[in-house]
């Protein structure tokens, strides 16, 4: 096992932050290791908002379900997967003159699908970069709950979507990696779909995997407790709600 795997299997999210600030030369290091990520035909399809405002910070934290360790981040950075800068690009240069081409266009599911991609793809880069620097990060996926606040706050046009908020900091303490389910997680050549049996096993190794990490003890039906704190919650009703505002936002024509 060499340094890097090393590094990406301890690695575990960071919500308490030690004082010690990020340099500026670690936060330039961070993000150009996330722009060298692999991208859909070169295109970068996406784009890295750095939030260093204090109040914008205050803000997104109330607005990504209350989550203030969010605000005492030192880096905060937004990756959103972004089609805008190619529709300006293609309008600036008169694409509309081309023969044989329909304009305009609607962008569909599949030019979203694409920039989420990259997106996320520079996102983990980042992540794994800043980590090799000692410091810790943790992943926001309720950015894209709030939507029209969100749009508004950070004046996002309508072939932008936020994929990732990514906050970054030194741990506070050192905190273990939390295990990760793998068992029947690679499928060979096409996809299995669990049998009765082997759902009740995965059940049953799920609940004593997760038990001595934040989660009540006791739980004997992990699948319950996760339906009930997460699909049947508040925030995900929310995120499902803003999730389809953000969608039909992205497919206005360019």
């Amino acid at each position: 096992m060499n340094p890097t795997i090393k590094l990406m299997n301890a690695r575990s999210s960071t919500r308490t932050f030690a004082p010690t600030p990020i340099s500026a030369e670690e936060r330039d290091v961070v993000l150009q290791t996330a722009m060298r990520a692999p991208t859909g035909g070169n295109m970068m399809l996406y784009t890295i908002i750095e939030i260093e405002r204090q109040d914008l910070k205050d803000q997104l934290a109330v607005l990504c379900d209350e989550q203030p360790f969010i605000a005492k981040a030192p880096l905060v950075t937004l990756f959103v997967a972004d089609f805008q800068k190619w529709t300006d690009l293609f309008a600036a240069s008169d694409v509309a003159s081309l023969e044989g081409v329909v304009h305009p266009p609607a962008l569909g599911l599949g030019d979203l699908m694409l920039a989420c991609s990259d997106a996320l793809v520079a996102a983990q880069n980042a992540v794994i970069a800043a980590e090799s620097l000692g410091i810790g990060s943790c992943y926001i996926g309720d950015i894209m709950e709030n939507g029209e606040a969100v749009a508004r706050l950070l004046d996002l046009p309508p072939h932008v979507f936020p994929v990732a908020m990514v906050v970054f900091g030194r741990p506070a303490k050192v905190r273990p990696a939390t295990p990760h389910y793998t068992r029947y997680m690679v499928h060979k050549d096409s996809y299995h779909r669990l049998t009765e049996t082997e759902l009740a096993e995965v059940s049953a190794d799920l609940a004593r995997m997760h038990a001595p990490h934040g989660f009540k003890p006791g739980v004997e039906n992990l699948p319950q407790d996760v339906y009930r704190r997460k699909f049947a919650s508040d925030f995900m009703r929310e995120m499902n709600r803003s999730g389809a505002w953000w969608v039909k936002r992205w497919q206005q024509p360019l």
